[in-house]
């Protein structure tokens, strides 16, 4: 390794450990400013939950320094961050438990939990590092993580173990714990789409019938995504989980489009979309009061079901302005869920538009060094995945937010990293697991990633997608 290179690997790695100190001030400072506000004293436990936040953190760079020393160094401090935020913001919810006015503040223990299951996450995102010191041999498992990913899909409507929560079935309930495992199954979908076009992706590239100055597929390439949006339609009217099926759908149309550079893969897909929307919005019951809902939120307020915690969420977005009531200030928890569905309707009463953009805008950084590490990614398989996953957040926090704000219709998604709940904390820890570890790959030095022997085999993987 030149001296140059050097130079530039210890000042990214310092520039790291900066921004990892600063995730830490915001997450144990925002503990902090929680009891202050709330009690007007410190939390009691503020030496050994930041000193567990902080061992949490520092243990999770460490892993990254010993098997991913080049990794992307923005990663890591911007999901402490959000992880150490969404931690005080449940603690403030936590401390309303019991209060006459907190009518969906029932339990004072979702932040102990919550740190219980990011510490379950941070031991699986350094299992995943360990395990998986090469990305591209997950794609010997494309088959298999596809067969996977439907088993994990399909647990929900098995008789003994699925649970259904909010009117939707994606739970399964084994041993008194329930987990989501269309969680991990999102995972191992992006592998799985991934390995198919990069086989494949020649054929669906090919252009058909061109019309109004677009390419559309031919007919018979479509039956990838035919089958995609039949998976989908599935997970809609069986499990009436809207949420998870345009996630899964908005993910391979993405991933589709990217492989092939084929604008008419979009057209398709927003084709297929809008036909399969408008058909589930008619025929399904659950599908059709969300619209109605989201049509007419008011018109639905006192309806059982209803718009009830839509609207109460508006008001809280809207009382809070762009500046917010203060912590301890407003009443967020007169919204149902407001740990989990509607955490963001929290914050933004609370401390305003300006938190909110602050955390959009953190979402956005995990987005772009994503799509960054696919841009200069050397193997196909890797700039594929690498999409995928970012695309998983962008379109997640899409979907949550827009729902909030009654810009789509209402669906039961967490917030990456914020909202209460183990499944989705997990996974997103697993997932951020391997855009560290392929951005590792992508920056790496050729000459110390590879010997001269295997980067000379490995010339024909220096490619751009077509």
């Amino acid at each position: 390794m030149s001296a140059a290179t050097t130079f530039v690997h210890r000042r990214r790695r310092g520039a790291e450990l900066v921004l990892l100190f600063l995730s830490l001030c915001v997450g144990i400072g925002g503990y902090a400013a929680v009891g202050l506000c709330l009690t007007g004293t410190v939390p009691t436990d503020i030496w050994g939950y930041g000193g567990w936040l902080v061992a949490l953190i520092v243990g999770a760079h460490l892993v990254i320094r010993f098997t991913a020393p080049y990794a992307d160094p923005v990663l890591l401090p911007v999901v402490a961050t959000l992880n150490g935020f969404g931690l005080a913001i449940i603690h403030r919810l936590d401390l309303s438990a019991g209060d006459s006015s907190s009518d969906y503040c029932t339990a004072d223990t979702f932040g102990r939990q919550q740190l219980t299951w990011m510490t379950i996450g941070v031991i699986l995102f350094a299992v995943t590092l360990i395990a998986v010191r090469d990305h591209r041999r997950l794609q010997q498992f494309t088959y298999t993580s596809g067969l996977a990913a439907v088993v994990l899909l399909l647990l929900p409507m098995l008789p003994g173990i699925g649970a259904g929560k909010n009117g939707a079935q994606i739970w399964i309930s084994v041993g008194g714990m329930s987990f989501q495992p269309g969680e991990i199954a999102k995972v191992l979908l992006v592998i799985c789409f991934a390995g198919y076009l990069v086989l494949h992706r020649d054929a669906l590239a090919l252009a058909g019938r061109r019309v109004l100055f677009v390419d559309l597929p031919r007919g018979r390439d479509l039956g990838p995504i035919l089958l995609m949006w039949l998976i989908s339609l599935g997970i809609l009217v069986y499990q009436q989980d809207l949420g998870s099926s345009l996630l899964f759908f908005g993910l391979f149309v993405v991933m589709l489009y990217v492989a092939t550079e084929r604008r008419g893969w979009i057209v398709v897909g927003a084709g297929l979309f809008a036909l399969g929307a408008l058909a589930a919005s008619q025929l399904v019951a659950h599908v059709h009061q969300r619209v109605e809902i989201w049509l007419h939120p008011f018109a639905h307020y006192n309806d059982v079901g209803g718009s009830y915690q839509l609207v109460n969420g508006l008001f809280g977005l809207g009382w809070g302005g762009l500046i917010g009531r203060g912590l301890g200030n407003g009443q967020p928890c007169l919204v149902p869920y407001p740990q989990s569905d509607f955490i963001v309707a929290s914050i933004g009463e609370e401390l305003g538009l300006t938190a909110l953009f602050a955390l959009v805008l953190c979402y956005g950084m995990i987005v772009e060094r994503g799509l960054r590490t696919a841009v200069i990614c050397r193997d196909d398989f890797g700039k594929l995945v690498s999409v995928g996953l970012s695309a998983i957040f962008a379109l997640q926090v899409f979907v949550v937010v827009g729902g909030v704000t009654n810009l789509i219709p209402l669906t039961g998604l967490t917030t990456p990293f914020l909202s209460y709940g183990g499944s989705s904390l997990v996974a997103n820890w697993v997932v951020i697991a391997l855009m560290i570890r392929i951005s590792d790959q992508a920056r790496r030095p050729l000459p110390a990633l590879l010997s001269d022997d295997e980067a000379a085999s490995d010339t024909t993987q220096v490619v751009k997608l077509p």
